[in-house]
């Protein structure tokens, strides 16, 4: 695979809710160019071109983070906090993809600069709507700067 043509990094443990947004994105015919890791660590280092990724282009981003909270390793938190902390990554939109609907959790995600927070709904049918409208927006209705 060629990591850098990802325009979609999405990092999400539970491979059943993993496989129920990546099917929703299908339908909206936005899957040929995610990436699916399965904790934190690996979100790091997709980011950051180390480790499986260390032959990637730092230069090329993705053009949008999905970010499950709680992962293995490093937490979604801490990938948020990393990623929006550092001048050459901070641009890239993420969207928390959980399923807390703890207000501490949602207040520190946005001071820690997360674009947008999505509670996974419990019904699958709304799942698949949100997130359907949610790869239209950030991959075609969103006018990233121009780096």
């Amino acid at each position: 695979m060629n990591y850098n043509d990802i325009e979609i990094l999405f990092a999400e443990d539970s491979m059943d809710d993993a496989m129920l947004t990546i099917r929703a994105l299908t339908k909206s015919g936005l899957t040929n160019k995610l990436h699916h890791v399965k904790d934190g660590a690996e979100a790091l280092d997709f980011i950051y071109c180390k480790g499986a990724y260390a032959s990637r282009d730092i230069q090329q981003h993705p053009k949008l983070i999905l970010l499950d909270l709680k992962m293995p390793k490093v937490s979604g938190m801490e990938v948020l906090e990393k990623i929006k902390s550092d001048p050459d990554f901070k641009s890239i939109p993420i969207v928390i993809l959980t399923s807390s609907k703890e207000d501490p959790d949602i207040k520190k995600c946005y001071a820690l600069g997360a674009n947008s927070y999505i509670v996974k709904p419990v019904e699958s049918d709304n799942f698949f709507q949100a997130i359907k409208e949610l790869g239209l927006y950030w991959m075609i209705l969103n006018q990233p700067p121009i780096k």
